[in-house]
């Protein structure tokens, strides 16, 4: 009788052909789905909505420009990009602070769920270069968000959102 004695190899060589055909199935939309079904919503961080003024107007930029606010906001569960979803945007900058009315200001996602927003350069206020974002509205659960930048230096800012149907 001749018997097999399974290797490391050999456990590595049927992981990496089942991850293989895991890969193929998903071009063909059969393993994709179910990945995207479990998208969990973004929460709310805590201190997001310092500051937050409802109803701040939709612009082009706000300030004189110089800084961009970027991201996507897509559905829970299935991570369809949302289109048309109004996000405030909000911080402390070279133009003044995060509780000033001319330093919020509101952008509308596009049709692939991204959105993108000019302000003035985020300054450090409490030690931390941060900006505000907020999602209210009517379909979903609000969210605040407040991502911290890694430098000062940096001149640009993303942040995502994952919208829990309310």
């Amino acid at each position: 009788m001749n018997r097999h004695i399974s290797t490391r190899r050999d456990v590595l060589a049927l992981g990496s052909a089942a991850a293989g055909a895991a890969l193929v199935a998903g071009t063909s939309g059969l393993v994709t789905p179910a990945f995207a079904q479990g998208l969990a919503p973004t929460p709310t961080m805590r201190g997001g909505a310092n500051n937050y003024l409802p109803g701040a107007p939709i612009v082009s930029r706000i300030g004189g420009g110089g800084f961009w606010m970027t991201g996507t906001v897509r559905r829970a569960g299935d991570g369809a990009p949302l289109p048309g979803i109004r996000i405030q945007v909000w911080a402390h900058t070279t133009e003044g602070r995060e509780d000033d009315r001319h330093s919020h200001g509101a952008t509308l996602t596009g049709p692939d769920g991204v959105f993108r927003l000019e302000m003035p350069q985020i300054v450090p206020i409490f030690g931390q270069p941060h900006g505000h974002l907020a999602y209210e509205g009517a379909g979903f659960k609000t969210v605040f968000l407040r991502p911290v930048m890694p430098s000062a230096r940096d001149t640009s800012l993303s942040a995502h959102f994952v919208l829990q149907p309310a």
